[in-house]
């Protein structure tokens, strides 16, 4: 009978652990509305969020990350874009066309180019510069904000629903969009 107890009472704290430490770690969340489109196709789609992955590097170009908007009340519900500008990067939006420092900058996840135009931009220091996939569709950094590091809640990581969607969230690193170029 004591055995019996140990365990149940062993097994019952290792849920709780185990129940914690993926609290701590991940989140699911849902995509509202059409701005990561064609990336993130569905709405009602869900994905599991890293929010530890940011402890280790810093966010990259071409992440797609969940944040609290900056220019919204707290109760607003996050966000969902892809960083396109570091700290200090100089962004330029023109024809379309996505300019970093003065380099293009290629998106191969953009079917529905930029309709405005963005003027050089220096990025502050510990902010990023976010776009939707979907550009006339988004609010996004190009309406003038850019989001603060301590906004950003985690890393696209997984998409978990519906399961026609299930796999590694398409993030592009640095060198994947510059090598066309």
């Amino acid at each position: 009978m004591r055995a019996y107890l140990r365990e149940t009472i062993a097994i019952f704290v290792m849920a709780i652990v185990i129940f914690l430490l993926l609290q701590t770690t991940v989140q699911s969340c849902p995509i509202v509305g059409s701005c990561m489109e064609p990336t993130l196709q569905q709405e009602g789609q869900r994905l599991l969020i890293s929010k530890v992955v940011y402890y280790f590097h810093e966010p990259e170009r071409g992440d797609i990350i969940v944040f609290h908007p900056p220019h919204k009340p707290k109760n607003t519900p996050p966000y969902i874009k892809r960083i396109i500008g570091l700290p200090n990067d100089t962004i330029e939006i023109t024809g379309g066309a996505v300019y970093i420092d003065g380099s293009p900058l290629y998106e191969p996840y953009v079917e529905n180019p930029a309709k405005y135009t963005v003027p050089k931009y220096e990025v502050p220091e510990n902010e990023y510069f976010v776009l939707g996939d979907n550009r006339p569709n988004a609010d996004d950094s190009h309406n003038g904000w850019t989001v603060p590091r301590e906004n950003i809640i985690g890393k696209a990581w997984l998409s978990i629903w519906p399961p026609s969607t299930w796999g590694l969230a398409p993030n592009y690193s640095l060198q994947e969009q510059l090598a066309s170029y």
